[in-house]
Parts: C-alpha cells; sequence; structure tokens
C-alpha cells in the first residue's frame, strides 16, 4: 500500500472515532501499524491470534472506546465464534479491518489465498455482519465514518475488506 493511503486509512480512522485498534501483524496493510502506534489518540494492542483481538476490542468497546480489530481475511474464520458471541449476540459494535487477500482485486493474490479469499464475503454474510470493500481509496474517510456509525447504530461488528490498491 502506498504511504499515502496508509495515511489516509489512519486518519480515517481516527475522523470517524476509533481510539483502539487490536491486531494480529499480517502484510498487505501493514503500513498502518506504525502510524497507528506514532499517534497518541490510538491505543494499539498486538495479540497471539484473531479470537483475542475481537475478545480485547470488545472489552475496549464495552469500557467506552470506540473499537477496531486489524487482521487478515483468514481472521474472520478465526474469530467467528468471538464475533458471533459477542459482537452479534451481546451486540458489541466492533469495526473489523480485514485484509482481503485472495479476492479478484489482490495484487499479489496467488494460488496460497484465492481458495480462502473465495469463502470471506459468504462467511461474513452467514454472521450477518455488514461489510464494504474497498478497492482504492475513492471516498475512504465518508465510508470508514459511515461504518463506524452502522455499527454503533446496530450494536454489531461491520467489516472493512480491503484489496486492490491497499494490497500493492
Amino acid at each position: 500500500m502506498e504511504p499515502e493511503l496508509a495515511k489516509r486509512l489512519v486518519d480515517g480512522l481516527k475522523e470517524a472515532g476509533i481510539s483502539f485498534v487490536s491486531y494480529l501483524p499480517e502484510t498487505r496493510l501493514s503500513q498502518i501499524v506504525p502510524l497507528l502506534r506514532a499517534d497518541s489518540s490510538f491505543m494499539v494492542v498486538s495479540v497471539a491470534n484473531e479470537s483475542e483481538a475481537v475478545s480485547i476490542s470488545a472489552g475496549a468497546s464495552l469500557a467506552g472506546r470506540p473499537a477496531a480489530v486489524y487482521f487478515e481475511g483468514s481472521g474472520v474464520y478465526v474469530s467467528s465464534y468471538n464475533l458471533l458471541v459477542l459482537g452479534k449476540r451481546l451486540g458489541v459494535p466492533m469495526l473489523l479491518i480485514v485484509a482481503y487477500y485472495g479476492s479478484i482485486r489482490d495484487k499479489r493474490n496467488s494460488f496460497l489465498y484465492a481458495f480462502p479469499g473465495i469463502h470471506l464475503i459468504p462467511i461474513l454474510e452467514s454472521l450477518q455482519i455488514q461489510y464494504e470493500v474497498f478497492e482504492n481509496g475513492e471516498c475512504l474517510e465518508d465510508k470508514m465514518k459511515g461504518a463506524v456509525k452502522m455499527m454503533h447504530a446496530i450494536k454489531q461488528p461491520v467489516a472493512l475488506l480491503f484489496t486492490g490498491e491497499f494490497t500493492i
């Protein structure tokens, strides 16, 4: 991802009111991590697995800090139980920032990622998690604000899937 796009993504999170981010490192969107860590308006926590990230962000959200979880697409599979129980059943809003690897527009697509990538959207839909796919930075900040408004309005997780220009 170009540095300008990474900065816009982080600025968009801040403008949308996100102040807590848990994450499991991955490669496609990793340029946002140093920017998040350098900005004192964010509390940033790295984790050992995606389920942990969802649980920690749910706790932050319940404590009054609008929260996001950042991981790659497989993180949705790994954390699906936590998303279902904490996000859906208990109604905890959180923003999922997902590196949508294996999508048709993934610039680093390979046979390793194609199979899991084609299952990401059906899994989100089976969990009834609203999502938006981002292929470029067009209207990035406005769409992020809209997603955060939605997660608070419906008291549920909302997913932002990043591919295309975000995967260079």
